[in-house]
């Protein structure tokens, strides 16, 4: 896939926030209180993440981040609870306030595709909601993941495995093959372990063990 621009990066930012705020307006109290594939938080935090996360350019992320003495989990909670509504109401209309926002700390704009890739699909897994990102999006993500460790170890979780999409032109690395959905793919380099098991190839035990082994670590 060729490479595209920030302009066209953004618009698939946009129109994947655009996606996840339909799926969330039809949640019920529970729902918003149910667990995701991110770590601790629910439905709602991780919302509140997001509307955090198009909200931060360079100068505030610094700030904040130096607030949190480079503890990026402090930095995270933190900017959470600063965009938590007082309900889930609240907090949706915070996050519908930016999903055509084109705010962030960096220029590694397939980093903030990911990001909302990834925590939509923690929560469409965990509710069992069918939508999933669109190729053209989930494309440069993966692209992305498999080159570089940005905000997950997704480079380090890739290497020196064959990654192939069967539904998408995405293909990287050499090795043990792994085959499977781009979504699966980008997940699973995400380190979402669930994600694992719509995936096939001999290179899946391997990849299986390295999120094994960064999930109890992060416990």
């Amino acid at each position: 896939m060729g490479k595209l621009s920030d302009g066209n990066l953004w618009t698939l930012v946009h129109a994947e926030r655009a996606a996840l705020l339909e799926d969330l307006m039809g949640l019920s109290a529970e729902q918003w209180r149910h667990e995701t594939l991110c770590g601790r938080w629910d439905v709602e935090q991780v919302v509140a993440h997001l509307t955090a996360a198009a909200s931060l350019n360079q100068w505030r992320w610094l700030r904040s981040m130096l607030g949190a003495r480079f503890r990026p989990d402090v930095h995270n909670q933190r900017r959470l609870e600063e965009h938590r509504g007082n309900t889930p109401a609240e907090t949706l209309d915070r996050f519908r306030a930016v999903v055509h926002s084109s705010i962030a700390p960096s220029s590694d704009t397939p980093a903030y595709l990911g990001e909302v890739v990834v925590h939509a699909q923690d929560i469409r897994r965990a509710l069992g909601l069918p939508s999933t990102p669109s190729i053209g999006a989930l494309t440069p993500v993966a692209e992305f993941y498999a080159r570089r460790d940005f905000a997950v170890a997704s480079r380090t979780h890739a290497a020196d495995l064959r990654l192939r999409a069967d539904d998408g032109p995405f293909s990287a690395g050499t090795g043990p093959l792994i085959t499977g959905t781009t979504v699966a793919l980008v997940m699973a380099m995400a380190g979402r372990i669930p994600y694992l098991d719509d995936l096939q190839g001999p290179g899946v035990p391997t990849l299986r063990s390295r999120l094994d082994t960064s999930a109890a670590r992060s416990v």
